[in-house]
Order: structure tokens, then sequence, then C-alpha cells
């Protein structure tokens, strides 16, 4: 893979292409990216990562050999007709926009190859958990390529189209659900007398260590959990506060609510 183009310049675009230049995937001339209206943005993502900014000219698309589509859900149909005529019929797509379906992306762009994703923002520091959907027309070399990409800025999950709603909700989403729960502990923890430099750190080196020992381990959750808890003792007493409010029951609200929501962006476009 010799070029790609980011249409979109957000968050996730830049957390992927942060991880692409960071880990050596492509050098950042080699990474167009273009976006509807905000220059200042291209010029702060040329400055920080060497891009090369799109501004009128749509000439070079034809030598594009990825397009990576980063908008926001109801724009999506407006970009797509502003590339479709510009683009070779061998560019392969990869969308990692919420909710939207392969089947959008090929009767906006033609039977094409075509890729859907959801990484998440940890994609900036090579930790991403994306999910991937692939449709019949990518090749194994494509596809390989692709998925090379997404691994450079952590792992990826081949999965059916219909489960990205899930890895939607679950990993694409889920940063800020840990982000959250570091927010309650430490505001927990501050109100108990804590100093909030101190709780900060020792929160964040707790969330390292579990994740260290499911992943370094095996073990079920289930097991490392009824390891630390001590009948009677400090962990069963938390323990029985989360399970009285139904913490579980709380998680898969989440969870189903976010993937309704996936569900329902896909409708939209």
């Amino acid at each position: 893979m010799e070029k790609v183009l980011f249409v979109g310049a957000g968050s996730m675009a830049e957390a992927i292409i942060a991880g692409i230049v960071e880990q050596d995937v492509l050098p950042g001339k080699q990474i167009y990216v273009m976006n509807r209206s905000d220059a200042n943005r291209l010029c702060d993502l040329e400055s920080r990562y060497g891009i090369t900014k799109v501004c009128e000219d749509r000439s070079f698309m034809e030598e594009i050999d990825l397009v990576v589509l980063a908008t926001k859900p109801k724009d999506i149909q407006q970009v797509m007709a502003d590339i479709h005529p510009f683009l070779a019929d061998s560019t392969a797509i990869l969308s990692v926009i919420a909710g939207t379906s392969i089947d959008t992306f090929e009767q906006g762009l033609g039977k094409r190859p075509i890729a859907r994703s959801m990484p998440n923002t940890s994609a900036t520091i090579g930790k991403s958990a994306s999910g991937i959907a692939f449709n019949d027309e990518v090749s194994i070399e494509m596809k390989q390529s692709i998925l090379s990409l997404l691994g450079a800025i952590g792992i990826v999950k081949v999965v059916e189209e219909d489960d990205l709603h899930v890895v939607t909700a679950l990993s694409g989403s889920g940063p800020a659900y840990i982000y959250y729960l570091v927010e309650a502990l430490e505001e927990a923890a501050v109100a108990r007398g804590l100093e909030a430099h101190d709780a900060r750190e020792l929160i964040v080196q707790t969330l390292e260590g579990a994740a260290a020992m499911l992943k370094t381990t095996g073990e079920e959750p289930s097991t490392l959990r009824t390891n630390v808890t001590s009948p009677g003792g400090t962990t069963a007493a938390g323990l029985r506060a989360l399970e009285d409010r139904q913490f579980k029951s709380v998680i898969a609200d989440c969870i189903n609510s976010a993937e309704a929501r996936s569900r329902e962006l896909g409708a939209l476009t």
C-alpha cells in the first residue's frame, strides 16, 4: 500500500494517523487528508504528522490505494457523491464510521473492495481494540494490508458485519466507560480524604495491573476476582455494594444502549 487518503480529520482520523506515523507503517507524506470545511485543522495535522493536506485538487485520487472514511455519519452521502467520480475502480475503502453498512458504501461508491471497522482512540498510542468486516471484493493482499495498518495501532478482530454494532458499543466506545469509571473512583477516594494525584496514580496502576493479570495469566475474570476476595473482607464488602445496585445490569444497559444507537445511525445513512 503506497498512498492512503483520509476523508475527515476528526479525533478518530487523527488517532489512526498518529498510530500509522509513529509505528512507521507509512511516512506522513504518503498520507493525504481532506475535510469539508476546517482548513486550520488540516494545517494542524500537517505540522504534527507531516501529512499531505488536500484542498481543491481531486485529480490525485485515482492514485490512492485506500480511502479511509472518517466523517460523521450524517455527512456520508454527500462525501460519497463528492469523491466517487475521482476514484479508480481498484481503490479500496475502509470505513471507521459508526453504524454505516457496507451495503451503503457499495450503493454510493460502486462495487469495489470495502472494509468496515471500528477502532478506538487508543490508536494514538498503539493500543486500539478494533473489529473489522470485509465485503467479497477485498483481495487477500488488500485484506492483509488493511489488517497490517490497523494492527499497527492495536489488536484487530475479524467479525461478521452485524457484530460490528456490538464491537462499536464494547471497544469503540469502551475507553469512555473506563475514563468514567476512573472519574467515579477518584471522586470517591478524594471524598474519603485521599489527595487527587495520589488517588489517580493508584487507580491507573490498579487498572494496568488488573489488565496485565487478565492478559498474562489467561485466567477467567471470575477466578481472578475470587482470588482477591476473602470471605467477610473488604473486597467482599465492596463487591456486595455493586451487586446490591445491580452493577452487571447497569453495564448490560450501557452496551445495549450503545449498540442500539449504532444501529440507529446505520439506518439514517
